[in-house]
């Protein structure tokens, strides 16, 4: 799962302000957590919605400065957010701006399986985050946070998740991508996440592999 909070709306105008990833197994179980601030390297945007100001972001890294471990938390993964494409735009574009290409990798979106839920199951009042969460009962968490979106994210595809036709053929197609190496510049400029507040930066299970969400 993944999720991003901007300085704004627009991938090509605008910059990622703070990312999450959370990452499930093939069997929908957690395999860990990853957030962290980002230095846009401008204005910070509508903190209104985000709740992000520039004195929050001492010591944040810049995008290039997360992109290769970010990479290899993607690698070999299906891409789940709410609204993916979004998050997927904007991810393309900032790696664009540090020379590097996306690749086109599987994606899943839980905006869209709830637009498309059909016979008797209840639909949402609205397809916001907030509104289908709340219509499977996830109510305590913190909207327009990269890391309360996204672990909200995963607990809304695993419960859709058995509705979704195909989900092995993505995580088999999703294996196949290639993607580039986190090498080079990437890897020298390694720096360290900071995560908002008190949350914790990065929290995985031992033995993390390639493969799921």
């Amino acid at each position: 799962m993944v999720d991003l909070e901007a300085t704004g709306s627009s991938s090509r105008r605008h910059r990622v302000l703070e990312l999450a990833v959370v990452l499930l197994d093939r069997n929908l179980e957690p395999q860990g957590e990853f957030s962290t601030l980002v230095d846009p390297q401008g204005p910070v945007g509508p903190t209104h919605i985000h709740g992000i100001e520039a004195g929050h972001l001492g010591g944040a890294p810049q995008f290039a400065g997360v992109a290769g471990r970010l990479l290899n938390l993607l690698r070999g993964r299906v891409l789940v957010g709410h609204n993916v494409g979004c998050d997927r735009a904007f991810l393309a574009a900032e790696y664009a701006r540090i020379g590097l290409r996306l690749p086109v990798v599987p994606e899943l979106c839980t905006m869209r399986m709830a637009a498309d839920r059909g016979g008797d199951a209840p639909r949402p009042y609205g397809l916001s985050l907030i509104a289908c969460a709340a219509s499977v009962g996830i109510t305590d968490w913190n909207p327009h946070t990269a890391l309360g979106d996204a672990r909200t994210t995963a607990a809304l595809f695993t419960h859709y998740a058995p509705g979704v036709p195909g989900l092995a053929d993505h995580l088999a197609r999703a294996a196949a991508v290639g993607w580039p190496e986190a090498s080079g510049l990437l890897a020298a400029a390694d720096a360290l996440w900071m995560g908002r507040g008190n949350e914790p930066a990065l929290r995985s299970v031992p033995n993390v592999r390639h493969g799921g969400a």
